[in-house]
Formats: structure tokens, sequence, C-alpha cells
């Protein structure tokens, strides 16, 4: 499993490059056809909503839910706390709240229209294409701290070893006490001034991550490629993920695990599933494994490879960006009546189901939808079984879509990182070779580390170490190319 390859901006002047970066984001949504702005009649509706939000009535602000994220979100999807089971001194019990849109968006209306126009949030550098109205989705229905917001409230028992035991959902009004970051909640740990809340959640977050090995499952650390933009230069730096990190994920991995159950259960539902990966795609990354320096030896698991890997070191981030290969072919089924055949997710070796994040996603609402009814023992809505059979191919676009505007913002950057370099000497090795022209194929460089077109005059070695040459970097272009030193 792993997360949007999304670059940060964390320093930019009004200088030629964040000029450069800045205008080449906006080519990038004008290809695309991608805009953060919405038409008039999905405003309005927005503005609406806001004003008339439709609220449950249990009323759950008793629970003192906080939200962790980077400092600069606002479109806060989930808030949560933990205590320990009451009936079973060794257990866990795990409050997760979802935003619910239900309150501002009526099936069909122009909020929802829009919305499967979009399917997702774009995420890229110092811009995103949200979703939804931001009225909505960083303000009315975000779980922003004081704020009574409904919600979706998974209620989740899980043992001493971690397993999830139990499930409920059920509509809510909730309130977070508290913003909190990543960084903050770490310090906190560390230093002991930590509440009980956060310390159960490395708890439960170490416990889990225990069993996905088990299970042979692996989440990929995936580094945030944060990009510096001062006068004319570029920097780019990997910022390995921080445990606190990972043991959040791990929460929104159990709930959606839960819902896939309560879903196969039910025989209706929405999964994200992900086939075995191609042996080629494995044997590459180990190509890309030896062009980085990295040790991999053949007896190791993939997923054992990936747990042994450091994202503080540069090499060792960008082994884990290249490992995204293998979830390349990840996707959704919707299925009424008969289970899918592979209803699983491989990388994660469970069923699963995305429900976390319905403001930054389109069929976490669908998926959400369907749990709450499956819980109630009621019949799923009618305007989720009609879009049912649909929603994954929109989905799936979306997706695509995602990979798209991620790829040319990474291309940008990259090419604007190297152009100062053209003509340099590079060592890496030749991790691919065009299938129909052995003379064309792709690079991994040592330093920076980056995967990029190559050229030769005869047959690419792959898998082989060589020295190329820098023959191109154009960020208007979003090209780089590296050319064999015969």
């Amino acid at each position: 499993m792993a997360a949007s390859r999304v670059v940060h901006v964390t320093s930019a002047d009004d200088g030629v490059a964040a000029h450069e970066l800045r205008d080449g984001i906006a080519r990038i949504q004008a290809e695309l056809e991608v805009t953060p702005e919405f038409p008039a009649e999905v405003m309005a509706a927005a503005e609406a909503a806001v004003a008339a939000p439709r609220l449950p009535d249990l009323d759950r602000t008793d629970i003192p839910l906080v939200t962790i994220d980077p400092p600069s979100s606002m479109d806060l999807d989930q808030a949560m706390h933990i205590v320990r089971d009451p009936d079973n001194a060794d257990g866990y019990v795990v409050y997760y709240a979802i935003a619910d849109l239900a309150a501002f968006i009526s099936p069909g209306d122009p909020i929802d229209e829009e919305a499967h126009k979009r399917g997702m949030t774009l995420y890229g550098a110092d811009q995103k294409v949200p979703l939804h109205p931001t009225t909505i989705s960083e303000g009315a229905a975000s779980l922003l701290p004081d704020q009574v917001s409904p919600a979706l409230l998974w209620t989740i028992k899980v043992d001493e070893t971690g397993e999830g035991t139990d499930v409920t959902v059920e509509r809510a009004r909730v309130r977070s006490t508290a913003k909190l970051s990543y960084e903050g909640v770490q310090q906190a740990i560390d230093d002991g001034s930590a509440d009980e809340p956060l310390l159960l959640l490395k708890e439960v977050g170490e416990l889990r991550l225990t069993r996905e090995a088990a299970r042979g499952g692996v989440s990929l650390p995936l580094p945030e490629q944060q990009v510096t933009v001062e006068g004319e230069q570029w920097r780019l730096e990997f910022r390995a993920q921080i445990p606190t990190e990972q043991w959040n994920a791990q929460i929104s991995l159990l709930t959606g695990m839960a819902a896939a159950s309560l879903m196969v259960y039910g025989r209706v539902g929405l999964l994200r599933t992900l086939p075995p990966a191609d042996p080629r795609d494995v044997q590459r990354l180990h190509r890309t494994a030896r062009a980085l320096g990295i040790d991999w030896p053949a007896e190791m698991l993939y997923p054992d490879f990936v747990r042994s890997l450091d994202p503080t070191k540069p090499a060792h981030a960008a082994m884990v960006t290249a490992c995204t290969r293998l979830l390349r072919g990840s996707g959704y089924v919707g299925f009424v009546g008969e289970v899918p055949d592979q209803p699983e997710h491989s990388a994660l070796a469970s069923e699963y189901a995305h429900v976390t994040a319905p403001l930054r996603r389109l069929g976490d609402r669908y998926a959400g939808e369907i749990c709450l009814a499956l819980c109630a023992g009621e019949e799923v809505p009618g305007w989720v079984l009609d879009r049912l059979h649909d929603l994954p191919s929109t989905l799936q676009r979306a997706d695509q879509l995602s990979h798209r505007y991620e790829g040319a913002i990474i291309d940008l950057v990259e090419a604007g990182v190297l152009r100062p370099r053209v003509g340099e000497r590079f060592d890496g090795v030749v991790v691919e070779v065009d299938d129909k022209d052995d003379k064309r194929g792709t690079i991994t460089v040592h330093d920076p580390a980056v995967e990029a077109p190559v050229v030769a005059a005869g047959a690419l070695p792959l898998g082989n170490e060589v020295s190329a040459t820098l023959t191109s970097a154009d960020p208007l272009k979003r090209s780089v190319t590296f050319t064999l030193d015969v």
C-alpha cells in the first residue's frame, strides 16, 4: 500500500525558478483539462448546503477525538481516539470518525455530478485540484477542531495481537478537540509528554505492522519529494516518513479491512483490489536496487526487502518510490450478490476497501454508505446500487489521471533540478529496455536518485552498471534524457 507521490514545495521565493514551477503546473492542468475552479452552479449548491446541513441525531461530541495531519492540511477526513477495551484489559477500542458528506450532498445534485466528473482530489507541489468545493472539503465537512461535524463513527475493537474483532459504524455528530501534526505527536511520544490515546496509537500501530508482516503484506513508507526553488535554482530532496505516519496509516488500513469484511460477509460492496505482482516487475526492481547500490539477496522476499529499507537514506527513498510499480495494477470492483473471484489487495495480503477519505476520493462516500446499511441491517440505498456497476471505471479513470498529474509534476521538478548539470556524466544501471527498440530504455542514476530515459548507439545492456551523459533537461518539455557513454 502506498501514498501518493506528492511533491511538496518547502520554500519558494519570487524568482525565476518559482515562476517556472507555477507556470509549469498551470500548463499541466491545462493539458490534462483539470482546474481548481468549480462551475457557478456547483459553488451555489455548495453555499446552500453549508448553510443548511443535515446533521445526524446521535451526539458523540463526548469522545475527545483528534486529527493528525500535515500542518497545512485543511481537508481533514479522519479523527481518532483510542482507549483500553473495558471488556478486555489487553485489548483496545478505536473510535475513528470519518467526514460524512451526506450532510451536504444529495444524489444527483450539482456537487455530486461534478464529483463524479473529477473522481478525486489531485495533489502536486503547492497546488491542488479539489474533488469538492473548499467551502465543504476544507470548511463545513472537514473535521476541524472545535467544530461540530457530521461523521461516520467507526468503533473497532482490537485484541492484544492487533487483530480487529468487532466493528460498528453509525452516523453521529462529533467534535475534534485538536488538530495535531505528525511531527508534534512524534515529539510528544518520544519525550514522554503524550497522553494515553497517543501512546495507544503507537501500541496499536506497532501491533498492526507486526500482523501485516506475519500475513505477508507490506505498506510502502513512501517518502515525500520536497522541492526548494530559489532564484534560478531547483533543489530536490526526500523526506522519509516518521513512525507516527505509519501508525496513523495502520488505523486507516484497519478500518478499510474491517469495511471489506463487512462487505464480503454482506455480499455487496466496493473493494480496492490488486492482483499478485508480475515476476518481471519484481526482477526490474532487483535491477533498480542494484542501480542504487542496495543489497537485495535473491532469497529475500519482496515484503521483507521493503521492510529492510531505510527511507531516511536518499537511495533507499528512491527504492521505495520505485516499488510503487508493483501497485500499478490496482483497481476497484463493485459487486452485489457474488463476491469477486479475486477480492484481495495483494500488497496488503487482505481484502480491503477505501472508506477513510471521502473528502478526497469519490468512492469512499459510496463504500461508507454500504457499511452503514450493513451494520444497521438495512437495505443499501438505491442511489448507491444504481451506480455501483459503473463506479469502478469512474474511479479507475480518476486514478489514472492522478498518476498522470503527479508524474507530470515530478518530471517538471526533476528536469528543473537537473538542468544545470547537462553535459555531466552519471553512474547508474539500465533497469528497462524498450521491447520495440533495444537502443532505448530507462536508467536509474545514483545521485540524484532519479529514473529517466536513456539512449545508446547499440543495444542497451539490461541490468548492467553504466556511465551516461545527461544530454538534455528541459522543464518546459518536462523531459530528461541520458545518452550511454561509449
